[in-house]
C-alpha cells in the first residue's frame, strides 16, 4: 500500500476578504522581497491590485498553510492568452515567515497544474531577475529551462530591471512528482 502525504498547502483564488491578511503578511515581507518584488503593503494597494484580476484574462492565488492556514505566498498567471498562443506569464512571490520549507515550490507546482490542466495553456512563461538566485531555483526545480535574457524588461521599485525568461511547455518532461 502507498501512504501518500498530507496536503502541505492550500492553494485557492484570491479573495476581497484576503486582502488585511495579505497586506499584514507583504508588510511583514517587505525586506524579503526587496528588490525583486514590491507589492502592495496598504489596504489601498490591495484594492487597486484586486481591481485589476477583475478586468482582464489573469488569475492569482493565495497559498495557505495546511495546518495553520498562514499565507506562504501569492502566485498569477497574467495575461492569458487562448486560441493559437494558450500562453501566460507567471508571477509568484513568498512570504519570509514560511520561506525555505519548499512550500513556494509547490504553490507554484499547483498554479502550473491549474494552467495547464484547468486552463489549458501551452506554455507559461516567468520572466525574473538573474540575481534572483531563490526564483532561479524554484523554476529549474520545477522543469522550466532558460530561453532568454531581456535587458531593461520591466520596471520595478521605479527601476527598469533586466530579466531572464524561463518557460515550460505542456509536454515537456517534468520532474518527479510534477503533474
Amino acid at each position: 500500500m502507498v501512504e501518500t502525504q498530507p496536503p502541505r498547502l492550500s492553494l485557492g483564488p484570491v479573495r476581497r476578504a484576503d486582502g488585511a491578511e495579505l497586506v499584514l503578511a507583504n508588510r511583514d515581507s517587505r525586506d524579503y522581497h526587496a528588490p525583486f518584488a514590491h507589492p502592495f503593503i496598504t489596504m489601498e494597494g490591495f484594492s487597486e491590485w484586486f481591481a485589476t484580476l477583475c478586468t482582464g484574462a489573469q488569475a492569482a492565488f493565495v497559498a495557505r498553510e495546511a495546518g495553520s492556514g498562514r499565507i506562504v505566498g501569492v502566485t498569477s498567471l497574467s495575461q492569458i492568452f487562448l486560441k493559437g498562443f494558450q500562453s501566460a506569464y507567471l508571477g509568484y512571490y513568498g512570504m519570509v515567515a514560511t520561506a525555505g520549507r519548499g512550500l513556494m515550490t509547490e504553490a507554484v507546482r499547483q498554479t502550473l497544474a491549474h494552467a495547464f490542466t484547468e486552463i489549458g495553456l501551452h506554455r507559461v512563461e516567468a520572466n525574473i531577475q538573474p540575481e534572483n538566485l531563490r526564483s532561479i531555483a524554484l523554476v529549474r526545480r520545477l522543469g522550466f529551462r532558460l530561453e532568454g535574457f531581456s535587458p531593461r524588461y520591466l520596471r520595478i521599485g521605479g527601476q527598469w530591471r533586466d530579466h531572464e525568461r524561463w518557460a515550460l511547455l505542456c509536454d515537456d518532461p517534468r520532474p518527479v512528482g510534477m503533474p
